[in-house]
This record gives C-alpha cells, sequence and structure tokens, in this order.
C-alpha cells in the first residue's frame, strides 16, 4: 500500500515504480531512520541505491548534520585509510600537515559508504571498532576520537559469499546488517520499466527541446520482458540514445532492438547476457569470471585435438574440391600436430586472458576507465590496480 508518506518520497527523490517490492524498500527506510540503526542496503549495480541513504537522512534525527558519501571502490587502497579516518602530519611521504577524515567530518551526521564491500581487510577492522564503540585512530597518530556517527552502507556483492572466501570480515558484516534493506532489480518490477522508459523519456525531450519517443505495442513488451542486466541505469541511457539517434518518434520493436546488445549475446556466458539458464552461474569476482573463460576455451582446444586426432587416424576425410577440368595442385597446409596445440593451449596464462579483457575494456569506453569497470563489473579500485600491475597506462 502506497501510504502518504511514501508518495511524498517518491515525489522528493523522483523515484519511478510501483511494484510492491520497491514499496517495500522505501517504507522499511522510513521505519528505519529516527533510530540509530546501522543499515545496509543491497542490490544489484545500476538499481538506484544511492537514494535510499538520502531517504534514511533526511528523516532521522541528524538531517541537520553533514550527510556524506563515500565510494569506497574509487579510492585506491593505499590511501583509503587516510580518506576514511584522516592523518597526522610526517605520518607518510606526502603528508605535509594534518587531515580530517570523512568520518570526521560526518560526526553527529550520516555517513553512507557505498561499494563497501570493496574495502581491504585492515580497512574493515577500523570500521567495524568505529561502529562498536565509535571510536577512530587517525593514520600516523597513537590518539583515541571519538565521533557520533551513523552509518548506512551499500553493496552489489554477495557479502556472505565474500565472508566464504576470507574478503570480508563476518563481524563487520552482521554490525552493518542490523537493518538489511533490499532494492529489487528492474527485471522483477516490469512494469515500472514502461514508467521509468516514459520518464526518461520526456526529460531527454525537454532537455534537447523535441518530441518525445513512444514505443509500439510490440516494444512495450520487449521492454518489459528484457532483463536489463544494467537494471535502472540501462534503461535510462538506452532512452537517451534512441530519443538522440533515432529520427522516427513512435519506436518499433525491430528499432528497440538494436539498442538491446545483450538480446543477440545468447550463446555467451550467462554472466554476460543477464539471461537465466539451466547451468547459469554467479560470478563474484573478476578472477572467476577469468576461469570460467579458461575453462571454455580449454573445452575448444580439446574438441580440436579430438579433431586432429581423428583426421591422423583416419576416421575422418578432409573434403577437398577438385575442379574435373583442370588438376587440382594447391598444398594443403600441415595439419597441427598434438604437441603444437597443447603448447598453444598452455601459452594461455589467466593474466594474459585477464589483460587483453581489460585493454578491450578500456578501447571500448575510450579509455574511461569508470564505464570500463562496470563493464569487466569490477570496481574502479580494482581496474585501476590491474591497470598499474600490466602497465595499460
Amino acid at each position: 500500500m502506497v501510504t502518504k508518506d511514501i508518495q511524498q518520497v517518491k515525489q522528493r527523490y523522483g523515484i519511478i515504480g510501483n511494484a510492491p517490492s520497491l514499496i517495500r524498500a522505501i517504507d522499511l527506510a522510513l521505519q528505519v531512520a529516527p533510530t540509530e540503526m546501522s543499515v545496509l542496503i543491497t542490490g544489484e549495480s545500476g538499481v538506484g541505491k544511492e537514494v535510499f541513504p538520502q531517504i534514511i537522512h533526511q528523516n532521522s534525527l541528524r538531517k541537520h548534520g553533514q550527510y556524506i558519501a563515500v565510494n569506497c571502490g574509487a579510492i585506491p587502497e593505499g590511501t583509503i585509510d587516510s580518506e576514511l579516518f584522516g592523518h597526522e602530519k610526517g605520518s607518510f611521504t606526502g603528508a605535509l600537515a594534518d587531515r580530517k577524515g570523512y568520518f570526521e567530518y560526518a560526526d553527529g551526521g550520516t555517513i553512507f559508504l557505498d561499494e563497501v564491500g570493496e574495502l581491504p581487510i585492515p580497512t574493515q577492522a577500523r570500521l567495524l571498532r568505529v561502529l562498536e564503540s565509535g571510536e577512530f585512530i587517525k593514520v600516523g597518530s597513537s590518539k583515541v576520537q571519538k565521533i557520533n556517527v551513523r552509518i548506512v552502507a551499500a553493496t552489489n556483492v554477495d557479502l556472505v559469499q565474500a565472508i566464504a572466501q576470507r574478503k570480508f570480515r563476518e563481524d563487520l558484516y552482521y554490525r552493518l546488517n542490523t537493518f538489511p534493506i533490499l532494492v529489487p532489480p528492474l527485471r522483477e518490477r516490469p512494469e515500472d520499466a514502461l514508467l521509468l522508459f516514459r520518464k526518461f523519456a520526456g526529460d531527454c525531450a525537454e532537455r534537447y527541446r523535441m518530441p518525445a519517443i513512444q514505443l509500439d505495442d510490440e516494444a512495450k513488451q520487449l521492454i518489459q520482458t528484457y532483463r536489463w542486466p544494467g537494471n535502472v541505469r540501462e534503461l535510462k541511457n538506452v532512452t537517451e540514445r534512441i530519443s538522440i539517434i533515432e529520427h522516427d518518434r513512435v519506436i518499433t520493436a525491430d528499432e528497440l532492438r538494436l539498442y538491446l546488445p545483450n538480446l543477440n549475446m545468447e550463446k555467451l556466458p550467462a554472466l554476460i547476457t543477464g539471461k537465466p539458464h539451466d547451468d547459469a552461474k554467479m560470478f563474484n569476482n573478476e578472477r572467476e569470471i577469468l576461469y570460467q573463460v579458461l575453462f571454455d576455451m580449454k573445452k575448444d582446444v580439446n574438441e580440436l585435438k579430438k579433431l586432429v586426432h581423428d583426421i591422423m587416424s583416419g576416421n575422418l576425410q578432409m573434403a577437398v574440391p577438385v575442379e574435373e577440368s583442370e588438376p587440382y595442385t594447391h598444398q594443403i597446409d600441415p595439419v597441427p600436430t598434438i604437441h603444437e596445440i597443447e603448447t598453444v593451449e598452455e601459452s594461455l596464462s589467466l593474466e594474459d586472458v585477464e589483460k587483453e579483457m581489460i585493454r578491450k575494456a578500456l578501447e571500448r569506453h575510450g579509455g574511461r576507465r569508470k564505464f570500463a569497470a562496470a563493464d569487466l563489473k569490477i570496481s574502479e579500485r580494482t581496474l585501476y590496480r590491474k591497470i598499474k600491475e600490466y602497465n595499460l597506462e
């Protein structure tokens, strides 16, 4: 049920949609706002998790205090402790003066830690101390400082699996997850997709002073059945591209398909297509993606080895077209040996594949690292580290 308070929140923050799961998430944010509980917001990339910490802050007793949002995945690992907790003069090279961290600036207010799953383990220990006792120590200092800050965190990472992989502290997870809020993906609220499309089309038309695009019946059906792996962010980008490129203001399903490349990638891994397959796997980091790629490549190499073996053993003959009027004199290239194929297979290292994937992602996005990181489904900080590691500057 959409109450008056929920309707006001939707209008204030520009939230579009009437799906029960979305209304439930807004209602939970309003209920927890007046308390001092820590909140963990989960959901896939692009669903709009960043709106909910603002709802919580503005409806809390801290609404007149500072609200600071920090993208943990965009801060280099070597400086993240200093950014969050501050540092003393001379604590490291370049520390020319004392500096406050984000937590100190947020004292008396709310701090939003986006991509909290990307925090390094040592930083997680510092964050746990803040949650348990409200205490922290600046980098290079021995003095314990007290702060009064509310923490709202968000992640698109499966933290339970991250705990199993020893990438996230279990005690920190339970401290953050005092009050969980799940923001639903767009594919679970297909009716909202049409509402969002109309909103984005109208905004684009107003911005560029052009008639708003519309969808025919078949295109409307496609909008609702497409899985939107990039969620609301992807829908917004697609709507804006169509608005600019297409001259006809009524968009057909065939025209819409041109802007949904995932529809044409059904043979690729489920990670890329975003479509459910019986053998679909969920990948939580770039390492698992690369292992799957290597597994698929190894499978192809094994099939090639079997083909070569059949040819060499006479079980399979190669058909060669020959003109009756003149003898066939073309030299057939020698068939690669099993040893040669195995040599090629062994040369495919995990690092080579990883480096090539990063290079191609950067090329696709014109060197823009933020978009390349989103394409690779990794954090910006991880991408920065890999670029430096593979000398891809």
